[in-house]
């Protein structure tokens, strides 16, 4: 409803949006200049990418036509009649016109989220196809690799306690156990968000790194060797069995 309320819920999504802003062109301007550019199709990837800056500044537009729009409740200057017929009226006419602009936002917010997961699919497609191209990426144990693959399906959640303990569940409520979830994140697997508090859960999820891991190692298997790597030597050397 138009009013205060609404003015104290626009402010904090603005700053998202305009967060969410400054994070895409970072990342686009890495990728940018990074040795991606030379994978073929990878043009596709950075125009999807830069759509997301294109269509969040458009709903922090929105939002913050919203705020312009939005009456709020003071003093009208003196001898102009303000009634409550009027303030109801005020209310009545803008609600279409906010109705209208936090729905455009929405839909460019939506927008903003399918080019991101097409960008991330993008590039891991784009590296699994030309691995002549691909990263040095982990290999990793069954166990690691289950974890990995948990947070790809379900999603997790990381919490940390008053006494900053902290422990990480799926999206089924099932312990993840630190040690696989910490070579994960230190191998830049997966993302713990950082926008919000830490005192509540936070949300985690599987970077377009992460997936390219998925898509190319299978469990119980060795992740293939990328062009000029050094194969692990065999357990027992050169032996005649």
């Amino acid at each position: 409803m138009p009013g205060s309320k609404l003015l104290q819920q626009l402010g904090p999504q603005i700053l998202s949006v305009h967060e969410l802003v400054g994070r895409t062109l970072v990342r686009l301007s890495v990728l940018d200049g990074s040795q991606y550019t030379a994978v073929p199709g990878s043009r596709a990837s950075l125009v999807t990418l830069s759509e997301v800056v294109a269509s969040a500044s458009v709903a922090a537009s929105q939002l913050a036509r919203a705020v312009a729009d939005n009456p709020l409740e003071a003093a009208a200057f003196a001898g102009t009649p303000d009634d409550a017929a009027a303030r109801r009226t005020r209310l009545a006419d803008s609600a279409p016109v906010l109705a209208k602009s936090l729905t455009t936002a929405v839909h460019h917010l939506a927008l903003c989220a399918a080019c991101c997961h097409h960008t991330a699919a993008g590039i891991a497609r784009d590296l699994k196809d030309h691995p002549d191209h691909r990263p040095q990426l982990p290999e990793l144990s069954d166990a690691q690799y289950a974890a990995l693959d948990k947070i790809a399906r379900g999603g997790a959640n990381h919490y940390t306690s008053r006494s900053d303990k902290t422990s990480v569940r799926d999206g089924d409520g099932n312990t993840i156990h630190p040690k696989p979830f910490n070579v994960l994140l230190e191998h830049r697997l997966i993302r713990i968000h950082t926008s919000t508090s830490a005192i509540v859960p936070r949300e985690i999820e599987i970077t377009a790194r992460g997936k390219l891991v998925l898509d190319i190692q299978k469990p119980g298997r060795p992740l293939p060797a990328s062009p000029g790597s050094v194969p692990a030597p065999a357990k027992g050397g050169n032996r005649r069995r």
